[in-house]
């Protein structure tokens, strides 16, 4: 696949360091702990989901690895710097990318046109009110992202027009733009139908190597066919760490959040 060449050639060798590196994260709303003494490391290019039942703070953490919240206390690491108190634009500078629950996108504006836009924000003419040329690598880079996310026969579709489960992979193209190291998916197959989970476990596990991500999700069928490690959390805190066959068979992760009886 292109993107690979494109982005794997900017990077060099794959690092066998941490990509992140939380120390006892915990982030306080007045007397609440959202999250407590999370401590976790992400290696390069590994692919983690972090599950939980609803308010077992996943949300939370994401928002203060990407820099939306602040930590109360602890440290986070990201590709070996130290981020704590970083903006997140400077995160995404170093790497990071993110998508989130609810779409973000330019419904008045093509599929090729959002992700052209991705790829020139993330540019250093992204100031430049210049049209594209013919040959502008940006828009080449554009379409190589669109292929990468099975977009290439809506490339000219308006984005309102495009299905829900085409406008998750619409933003999974924006968050390949530039040269990402780490990309946060936040219930990327939430709302999706059978046959679009399917395309969405064919797209993540396409990924360049070299990416690695972190996806919460609440289909387990999806997060345990994407991932090669499981961070299970509870009331805020990690409660069990372990790969995708240990976690699904793990009889307190079964009576806590299967329900018991899962097979």
């Amino acid at each position: 696949m292109a993107i690979v060449a494109a982005t794997a050639g900017r990077l060099g060798s794959v690092s066998t360091d941490a990509a992140l590196e939380l120390r006892g994260v915990t982030k306080m709303f007045g007397a609440l702990a959202a999250i407590g003494d999370v401590t976790m490391t992400v290696r390069a290019g590994e692919r983690r989901a972090v599950l939980g039942s609803n308010g077992a703070g996943k949300t939370t953490l994401f928002n203060c690895i990407t820099g939306d919240f602040l930590p109360t206390s602890g440290t986070i690491r990201l590709f070996g710097e130290d981020v704590t108190r970083f903006p997140a634009h400077e995160r995404i500078r170093r790497g990071l990318r993110r998508t989130y629950q609810i779409s973000l996108l330019l419904g008045g504006l093509t599929v090729a046109d959002n992700v052209y836009l991705a790829c020139r924000g993330v540019s250093r003419g992204r100031f430049s009110l210049l049209r594209p040329r013919r040959g502008d690598v940006l828009v080449a880079r554009a379409a190589e992202l669109i292929e990468a996310v099975h977009l290439t026969a809506s490339s000219q579709t308006l984005v309102s027009e495009l299905s829900y489960g085409q406008q998750r992979q619409l933003e999974i193209a924006l968050a390949l733009a530039g040269a990402p190291r780490l990309i946060l998916f936040d219930e990327p197959a939430a709302g999706l139908s059978p046959t679009e989970r399917a395309e969405l476990v064919a797209i993540l596990t396409g990924l360049p190597p070299h990416i690695g991500f972190i996806i919460i999700e609440h289909d387990m069928d999806v997060a345990l066919r994407v991932a090669e490690s499981v961070t299970m959390m509870h009331n805020g805190r990690i409660f069990k760490e372990g790969t995708p066959a240990e976690i699904e068979n793990d009889p307190e992760v079964q009576e806590l959040y299967l329900g018991g009886g899962h097979g």
